[in-house]
């Protein structure tokens, strides 16, 4: 593994690593990607065997233009083109139908392919160095919390990726708002930073919300991006209860998330306060999360922020990262 800062030169020797089969993990926007030759199996399934992902779980395609759409899908509707027009490059992800010579182990064995631009000067740099699609999920054990930075990656796979490129804290934090045209209606398989106001308004249409029946798109378990630590959310109301009777009656040692309630001073409670405001708190959480997982304590609260329409994608990772509510 070779973890070196994301300039000119580091960038062209991981698009050569690219071409030759090699894993690459990259900084995004959302988070870090763990990176492949999409068009080539071999290095796509060293993706699925590095994260321990299911085959079934299809894998998004980044790409450095829109004119590649036509490349990957079959058909490219016109409201793709103008979603990518508005969006990209940024966190959204578009669901296609795939085009025949797309490999169904990059989809997950279905016939459709979600396909973005990301918003990172290094990845678009890497993207055009490259000059193909890069395979991408997030750099990460599967299941686990998503990386945030370089050195997150290094810790998560090690020795399982050959390069990372070190382009900094993601601005976003969380991964990006996927939507499904593939069909006659769109349909929102992945709340993000793009909301679904936003997308409504530009296509004039009302989103459809995908049931959790079936793996669509990347995130779609109920159990995802989830620390080792047993974590659960609790209302702020009942916080500092349920902090004195884990850490006092249960003699636990805990940690808390918390964006609102200011907390008792106790040397079995390790807390760190995040921001009230929906993005700062998005851009931190994963982060957050990974201090208090490598503490190896008995439990993690965190505080169910606002239940508004800014914290919709925050809620949607809260929900699976955790067990229910304390």
């Amino acid at each position: 593994m070779k973890l070196v800062q994301a300039d000119a030169a580091a960038i062209s020797y991981a698009a050569d690593m690219l071409r030759r089969g090699r894993l690459v993990a990259f900084p995004t926007e959302t988070v870090y990607g763990l990176g492949a030759d999409a068009s080539n199996p071999e290095a796509v399934a060293a993706i699925f065997k590095a994260k321990g992902r299911p085959a079934d779980h299809p894998l998004i395609v980044h790409i450095g233009q829109p004119q590649q759409l036509q490349d990957w899908a079959r058909e490219v509707p016109e409201a793709a083109f103008r979603l990518a027009e508005k969006f990209w490059p940024g966190p959204l992800t578009l669901i296609l139908n795939k085009r025949e010579r797309v490999s169904e182990l990059l989809t997950g064995a279905q016939q459709t392919v979600g396909l973005r631009i990301p918003g990172h000067e290094v990845a678009l740099q890497l993207l055009k160095e490259f000059a193909g699609g890069i395979a991408a999920p997030s750099a990460n054990r599967f299941g686990r919390i998503s990386p945030t930075t370089a050195q997150h990656v290094a810790e998560e796979l090690g020795e399982r990726v050959d390069v990372i490129l070190d382009g900094g804290p993601c601005r976003v934090g969380l991964e990006s708002t996927i939507v499904d045209l593939s069909g006659l209606q769109p349909v929102l398989l992945r709340p993000g930073a793009i909301s679904r106001q936003q997308l409504e308004e530009l296509l004039q249409t009302e989103l459809l919300l995908q049931p959790r029946t079936e793996i669509r798109a990347p995130g779609m378990l109920a159990v995802h991006y989830a620390p080792v630590t047993p974590a659960r959310l609790c209302v702020a109301g009942r916080l500092q209860e349920t902090i004195r009777r884990q850490a006092v009656e249960k003699q636990q040692r805990i940690g808390v998330l918390t964006c609102r309630q200011p907390l008792p001073e106790n040397p079995d409670v390790y807390s760190i306060h995040l921001s009230d405001q929906a993005e700062a708190y998005a851009q931190a959480l994963y982060a957050a999360m990974r201090k208090l997982d490598v503490l190896h304590l008995d439990a993690i609260l965190i505080e169910l922020p606002p239940e508004t329409e800014a914290w919709r994608a925050v809620h949607d990772r809260l929900r699976k990262a955790t067990v229910g509510e304390a």
